[in-house]
């Protein structure tokens, strides 16, 4: 397996991954992109965690099938507790989940010490982008890079962050929103992301507003968002 054999969205998250890197992936679905990397040893080292015990067993028979025992290893555990500081990890990745999800993760694992600042992260939310680049700010990370990507009719963000000081980022309100980078991209399926959130939108701001309940809250909290898309969509 290489990385030719990768869906688009684990092969962008797979370009991120540096040589030499010592990976954790979280969720990691078979295995897919710790098996591709390590077998054509990009990567000197992989943790490839689940949570569940059907996913944990097919990821263990993947990299069993692929002869890639002795560099990646399977474990069975919640979110980053699959890592521990002799792993000596540099990335870990974090694919196909939905930004909340992530950012629990995330969090559950600085908490408890499994995240110490030094890796790089590579995270590719499908929902709640927001909810992740507040983590990530919060938690004093810069966005380094960003994309947007389309596959199967379901779009993509993925987010790179280090924590470096001398590394600094303008944060407003519409970075946390639209993306750091995206936004300044303004790509063909950026601009197709957000014409969907507006067209959703106007369709709640028109049930609300023919609603029997008072909804005055609701609707200048709509409005307020679609103003934002229609003006980054301009």
């Amino acid at each position: 397996m290489d990385e030719s054999q990768l869906s688009l969205r684990l092969s962008r998250a797979a370009s991120y991954v540096e040589p030499g890197d010592r990976l954790a992936d979280i969720g990691s679905d078979h295995a897919y992109l710790p098996c591709a990397l390590a077998s054509n040893n990009h990567i000197t080292f992989a943790i490839a965690g689940e949570v569940v015990e059907g996913p944990f067993q097919a990821a263990k028979n993947q990299v069993r099938r692929l002869g890639l025992t002795d560099q990646i290893n399977v474990r069975l555990g919640d979110g980053l507790e699959v890592v521990s500081p002799e792993d000596d990890v540099t990335a870990i990745t974090i694919c196909g989940m939905g930004g909340s999800l992530i950012a629990s993760i995330l969090d559950n694992g600085f908490k408890k010490g499994h995240l110490t600042g030094k890796e790089r992260l590579i995270l590719q939310p499908n929902v709640g982008e927001r909810t992740l680049r507040e983590w990530l700010v919060d938690h004093e990370y810069t966005i380094t890079a960003e994309e947007i990507i389309e596959e199967n009719n379901k779009i993509y963000e993925m987010m790179v962050a280090v924590k470096d000081p001398l590394l600094k980022q303008t944060v407003t309100e519409s970075y946390l929103m639209f993306g750091f980078h995206l936004k300044e991209e303004h790509s063909a399926i950026f601009k197709k992301k957000w014409q969907k959130e507006l067209e959703k939108n106007r369709y709640i701001l028109d049930s609300l507003t023919h609603s029997s309940a008072d909804q005055t809250t609701k609707i200048q909290k709509i409005q307020a968002e679609i103003q934002k898309i229609e003006e980054v969509l301009k």
